[in-house]
């Protein structure tokens, strides 16, 4: 594996592999590496040629300065992990070198970044596709794989690449779950033992409220949700939504969506964690 912390470098070695006649493969991520993560790889790996992965912690997706400051940083780990896929190149760049200058882009993405994220977290969606743009035009990839966990992220990421017409196909995967449902994430390793133990009551919830489909209408299996995680006392709900899983907006039947999920957002402790499960 090639360790590059400048992009000229970077697109010198990818430039050489595309002349050769060699595909791209990307996983952007923000490091603290866990198995999900290496799921991505692993299907880049069967894709494409050749795997790139970069390691950056964008500064201007997070509109919690706690948060930004309490992500975890576990470089010389994510490395070794990174050697267990057959990564090819790794681009882990500083603050510096992917703003040299203030990027001060503005996107608009309508309705599907004013819903649950894009309400609890103000400017978020902006900084996560500024970032994922200037990734896109350093890799120049021909195919990038996103999670499902970040399900509205990856909405917006779609919706970036068609507004740009970028020469990119963004690939989703299915989320990669603990063994007791917890969807993996960076942010599990900083929760309590006890804390632990009740986080997979999040995924519990929203797979038996799915089921209920046939009994309750998208607003009722919505409040079910609610109602049973409130019950979690130190669970610090932010919001549930069922919503149609093209443009994440909310519906009052069954019969008017194509495919709907559910969503959830709360804080346990000082951990922010989401999760969604499809519900058809």
């Amino acid at each position: 594996m090639k360790v590059f912390e400048h992009k000229n470098s970077l697109q010198a070695a990818i430039e050489a592999e595309k002349i050769a006649g060699k595909s791209i493969g990307f996983v952007p991520t923000m490091g603290a590496l866990h198995q999900g993560h290496l799921e991505l790889m692993r299907q880049a790996k069967k894709e494409t040629d050749i795997l790139v992965v970069s390691i950056f912690v964008n500064p201007i997706q997070f509109n919690n300065p706690a948060d930004l400051e309490n992500y975890p940083r576990t470089l010389e780990t994510d490395k070794a992990l990174l050697e267990t896929v057959d990564c090819d190149y790794l681009f882990a760049p500083d603050v510096d070198e992917m703003y040299p200058q203030p990027d001060t882009t503005v996107y608009r993405f309508g309705k599907l970044a004013s819903v649950m994220e894009g309400a609890f977290r103000p400017g978020h969606f902006n900084g996560v596709a500024v970032v994922v743009k200037k990734l896109f035009e350093m890799v120049n990839p021909d195919k990038a794989f996103f999670g499902e966990k970040d399900f509205q992220q990856l909405a917006i990421i779609k919706a970036m690449t068609k507004q740009l017409s970028l020469p990119v196909e963004i690939v989703p995967c299915a989320t990669v779950r603990e063994s007791d449902g917890l969807a993996m994430s960076s942010r599990n390793r900083r929760l309590s033992t006890d804390e632990r133990q009740l986080a997979p009551r999040i995924h519990q919830i929203l797979s038996k409220a799915a089921t209920l489909r046939n009994v309750l209408s998208p607003h009722e299996m919505q409040q079910y949700a609610k109602n049973e995680l409130d019950k979690i006392d130190v669970f610090n709900l932010e919001y549930v939504a069922v919503a149609d899983d093209v443009d994440l907006q909310s519906f009052e039947h069954w019969n008017s969506v194509l495919g709907a999920r559910i969503f959830v957002a709360l804080q346990l402790g000082n951990v922010r964690l989401i999760d969604n499960i499809r519900i058809f």
